[in-house]
């Protein structure tokens, strides 16, 4: 029996194991499994291994993505880079850590870019606004953290004026907020500075229209949820977990 499976905490949002088990049953791929592992720290990570003998790779998510990187045998060129791994393959009693956030944000976001989305506002400084980062600096598209406390390189909330937000056409939500069951909250944002020529991506799947979505929509905005993004970073890494050797990222 192969075994894969997804460690954080809490796991009650997570969507990749039914998206695995619907894959699986697809695909008519046997003798196959994905479970959750709700790990509240990671002081019990070694012990899933063990007593998993069978577990060949992990995704990972909040708040775990930083705080695995440790453990790590080898690291992908993008994790040593934005130190948050969201993927690990075990390869010859060795884990290897990847990011397929990266994969699955650029891919799904590429689509929706117009000539004028030359800057963005990154909210929230976690491992999936690492991730973000680094795809935006690859695009060549500017950017700027913003989170509910300032410190350098990030500003506060209550600084974005409506000049920022003109010139920021592309705002990026990596906070949980908005997240299920608190779908009433949404990110400070003076929201009717908002534009038609505004992309408004929210990392957030569940609900599907984020109270930040449904506001940038009553804009004209464009808008987005991290849906197909989660999508496409499990098929990277069940690409990861089946290649016949670990590879770069």
């Amino acid at each position: 029996m192969r075994q894969f499976g997804l460690i954080g905490f809490p796991l009650s949002h997570s969507f990749s194991k039914g998206f695995f088990a619907e894959k699986f049953a697809k695909e008519n791929i046997e003798l196959t499994s994905y479970e959750n592992y709700p790990i509240e720290n990671m002081d019990s990570f070694i012990s899933l291994w063990d007593s998993n003998p069978n577990l060949e790779g992990i995704n990972i998510t909040i708040p775990h993505k930083k705080s695995v990187i440790p453990f790590l045998n080898h690291a992908s060129t993008v994790v040593e880079k934005i130190q948050a791994c969201n993927c690990i393959r075990k390869y010859n009693n060795e884990w290897y850590g990847y990011n397929t956030d990266v994969i699955g944000f650029e891919q799904s976001l590429k689509p929706f870019l117009k000539p004028y989305h030359t800057k963005a506002l990154i909210l929230g400084t976690g491992g999936a606004a690492a991730a973000v980062e680094w795809v935006l600096t690859k695009l060549n598209i500017q950017y700027q953290f913003v989170s509910r406390t300032a410190k350098p390189g990030v500003i506060n909330y209550s600084d974005i004026s409506p000049s920022i937000m003109e010139a920021h056409t592309l705002i990026i939500n990596t906070s949980p907020l908005g997240m299920f069951p608190n779908v009433s909250e949404a990110p400070a944002l003076p929201y009717e500075a908002i534009t038609s020529k505004h992309h408004l991506y929210d990392l957030i799947y569940n609900p599907a229209l984020t109270l930040f979505l449904e506001k940038g929509k009553q804009q004209g905005a464009t808008i987005q949820n991290g849906l197909e993004m989660l999508h496409l970073q499990a098929a990277a890494s069940w690409e990861i977990w089946n290649a016949k050797m670990p590879f770069d990222q």
